[in-house]
């Protein structure tokens, strides 16, 4: 998994690589500049555009010096700079890369406080005012700087971190900031780049690997991650000889009404379609002509209204109780039903999770090591109103500790938190999957990695990760909008998939 880290530990893993590689910082930053123009040259090849760059005066502007000197040594001939000289604080590095640029034929126009708005023809423009480490909002002559840049809508490429754009932490409604169709960022991505707040302030993303001491990564007290492709290849059991239905285990989807019995439907062949060796659907009496018709490999047990059904709760190794089921007083009885009889983990979802969040006192009733899946909304009614993702993540690590629960919490990019406090960001999905019912699918294969064996935190893990990249097979092959249905046969060709990666 790749290590998410705060500013504090950037500069931190920055400072162990200078030491222990050893490598002067001059020289790291004049690696991660090379880095920088190496992916945009990718990118950006018209060797006669107009590119202005805006730096600060410290590390964040000698990173922009130094790329204004490297590209125009690889010969984009129309390179200038403005340097924001808004105090008398220079960086040593910001000083070594103005000498260097200086032998140069580089424009460079200095911007000092009270500066009116320049001329600017450039094509690109390369943000490299502010890096990472901002804590507060600009304001002043930062503030209307960016205000000017953000009002000229030209293509904006920043440097490791657009200019007033937090790298974690709340950013206070209507902060300034750059707004950038690409940002170039060393080494990972920063967290607050995962959060619908980012939307805003930046198109894309990408990293670029400086070298940063791997070692020291690991020992750090990392906190966020993001979840890769050889995680999952690494935490999926291939299927083995001689094993059978009984070895994959039997799921319960407690799902539906008559109204809603295509949750049911979702849910349950999603449970299938991700392993479960078995797989049964508490349904209302009306459903089982649908069930059959169009899942016949799933059992089913009878739901009737104003009564308990006949459920053998120990025949299950994991419950999905949720999509569709309603609200009303059977509804709730029906899971009160449940958190009463079955003390295995729960995988808590849509309807479920609605009548947890009117009746707390259920909340002790919870079965240690459940799984409950809330989207925004849902997460908001459970744990109260917030104002930010960052404060949803903080009361996340929070009640997931206090409640020995895991939380997924949906997202772009899915947040999954678990009850020691990690939090793993998923990197798969795409737009073409916001459509009705994927929650369902989602909430299926939980389940059937649960009553496979699965520990809750790797089948969430798991899951999330699998569920997006079925989604993404499809909207690679050219699929503007994914269905549920869709994304469920993808599923187990996904897992195959995964899987077959592990050989060697």
């Amino acid at each position: 998994m790749v290590p998410l880290l705060t500013s504090k530990q950037i500069h931190e893993a920055d400072a162990y690589t200078i030491t222990h590689e050893p490598i002067a910082d001059i020289d790291l930053m004049e690696r991660a500049a090379y880095a920088f123009v190496n992916r945009f040259i990718t990118q950006y090849q018209d060797m006669e555009a107009v590119i202005s760059i805006y730096s600060g005066t410290g590390n964040n502007g000698a990173d922009g010096l130094a790329i204004a000197r490297i590209l125009c040594q690889m010969g984009y001939s129309k390179v200038n700079v403005k340097i924001a000289k808004f105090s008398d604080k220079e960086s040593d590095n910001f000083r070594i890369n103005f000498q260097r640029l200086s032998v140069l034929k580089i424009t460079v126009l200095q911007l000092n406080p009270d500066f009116e708005n320049p001329k600017e023809d450039g094509n690109l423009i390369i943000d490299a005012l502010l890096g990472s480490g901002l804590n507060k909002p600009i304001e002043g002559a930062y503030k209307q700087l960016v205000g000017f840049l953000n009002g000229l809508t030209k293509t904006v490429i920043a440097v490791d971190v657009p200019t007033g754009f937090f790298c974690e932490g709340a950013l206070p409604v209507g902060a300034e900031a750059i707004k950038a169709s690409l940002v170039i960022t060393f080494q990972q991505p920063k967290i607050n780049f995962l959060l619908p707040e980012s939307a805003p302030f930046m198109n894309n993303w990408v990293c670029v690997d400086i070298g940063i001491d791997k070692t020291f990564l690991k020992d750090l007290n990392v906190t966020y991650y993001l979840i890769e492709e050889a995680d999952i290849v690494t935490m999926l059991k291939p299927r083995s000889r001689f094993s059978n239905k009984g070895t994959y285990g039997h799921a319960l989807m407690i799902a539906g009404e008559p109204e809603t019995m295509g949750a049911a439907l979702l849910s349950a062949n999603a449970c299938c379609s991700a392993g479960a060796g078995l797989t049964t659907a508490c349904i209302p009496n009306t459903g089982l002509v649908a069930l059959n018709s169009r899942m016949p490999e799933v059992m089913a047990v009878i739901r009737t209204k104003n009564e308990d059904p006949n459920i053998n709760w120990e025949a299950h190794n994991a419950i999905g109780i949720g999509p569709g089921i309603g609200k009303d007083a059977d509804s709730l009885r029906l899971l009160k039903n449940t958190l009463a009889n079955f003390k295995k983990p729960l995988v808590v979802d849509a309807d479920a999770l609605n009548l947890l969040a009117e009746n707390k006192e259920l909340w002790a009733l919870l079965p240690v090591n459940s799984i409950i899946t809330p989207h925004m909304k849902e997460f908001d009614r459970l744990f109260g109103t917030h104002n930010s993702w960052w404060q949803r993540i903080q009361t996340g690590i929070k009640m997931a500790g206090s409640h020995k629960i895991t939380i997924l919490l949906k997202n772009d990019y899915t947040i999954i938190i678990n009850p020691s406090g990690k939090v793993f960001f998923n990197s798969t999905g795409n737009p073409a999957m916001a459509t009705g019912g994927m929650g369902d699918v989602l909430t299926g294969i939980i389940t059937s990695f649960l009553a496979q064996g699965y520990q809750p935190e790797d089948a969430a893990v798991l899951s999330a990760y699998i569920h997006g990249k079925a989604g993404d097979s499809l909207a690679d092959d050219g699929w503007y909008v994914t269905l549920p249905t869709s994304v469920i046969e993808q599923v187990p060709k996904t897992i195959k998939w995964l899987i077959t990666k592990k050989r060697p």
